[in-house]
């Protein structure tokens, strides 16, 4: 039984000529133990699709199964429940309060689940050890890099232990150095039985990945497992075409640029502009003086 599965799912927001379809009748299985990476342009689908993945919303038309449970039409209450038990989000924008210290933070997600604050705080430490910030539990947010951030994000996603793992653009604020520190993390949970679904735009993140999808327009266009460690054939195609055309641009600029250099025979002339100029500027002050 799949972990996942997901029958002709669409959904509809506004009314009449208003109307946009963020999903048309998508149908997806998704494995136990799967890492997913899936890409796609902007206003392709990919935010709306994780959101009902986990629980942030519903769709309007179509079947969500998780673990064999229809929990598509579950009332809020038991939707929240499901959802706190079982998916960890991880955001682009970290989402820490900032008011909370970092083991604070972290333990959030236990308080929801009245455990003693003895044992959050002492769980949220494990995890917070788990991604290397044990010595960061009583700093601020605003005391962190973007790179230490986001590991706060990653503990506070593991400290439920869930069983799945959404994280939407969970490098798009940092540099390259904590985007890899970030990467291997991920990269680590999924080895521990962890089912990740992952939103890039990144395409060399692909290679984390056991599976990609490409979704535009509000379907899945491309569905493809992977070795993990190798770029699948199509995008590492795409890639190349992408590496082509900016090296077209960077040519048409250097063109553009010599276009706009000066001749060699014109300073000059800039010279004596320059000459004619000062006269008439200095009558401009004696006019001042007077």
């Amino acid at each position: 039984m799949s972990l996942i599965q997901i029958e002709e799912v669409s959904k509809v927001y506004g009314f009449g000529d208003a109307t946009t379809v963020a999903l048309d009748e998508v149908s997806l299985e998704i494995e136990k133990g799967e890492f997913i990476a899936v890409m796609g342009p902007s206003g392709s689908g990919k935010t709306t699709l994780m959101n009902i993945l986990g629980l942030l919303d519903r769709p309007t038309h179509g079947v969500y199964k998780l673990n064999g449970k229809d929990v598509a039409r579950l009332a809020k209450i038991k939707q929240a429940k499901t959802r706190r038990d079982q998916v960890g989000f991880i955001f682009q924008s970290f989402n820490l309060l900032p008011r909370l210290t970092v083991i604070e933070n972290v333990a959030l997600p236990l308080a929801y689940k009245h455990v003693s604050q003895t044992r959050r705080l002492k769980a949220a430490a494990q995890a917070l050890e788990q991604v290397g910030l044990k010595d960061r539990e009583y700093y601020l947010p605003t005391q962190l890099s973007g790179g230490q951030l986001q590991r706060a994000a990653i503990a506070r996603a593991l400290v439920n232990a869930p069983s799945i793992i959404i994280a939407d653009e969970p490098t798009g604020n940092l540099d390259s150095v904590s985007a890899r520190v970030v990467m291997e993390l991920l990269s680590e949970i999924h080895k521990m039985g962890n089912t990740v679904l992952m939103v890039t735009h990144n395409p060399s993140l692909t290679r984390y990945a056991s599976r990609i999808l490409y979704m535009l327009d509000g379907n899945i266009v491309y569905d493809e497992a992977t070795a993990i460690g190798e770029m699948p054939s199509r995008v590492q195609k795409a890639v190349n075409a992408l590496r082509k055309s900016d090296d077209d641009e960077k040519l048409a600029n250097v063109s553009a640029m010599m276009e706009t250099m000066p001749d060699p025979s014109e300073p000059k002339e800039k010279k004596i502009e320059k000459k004619k100029k000062k006269p008439r500027k200095t009558k401009k002050t004696k006019r001042g003086k007077k």
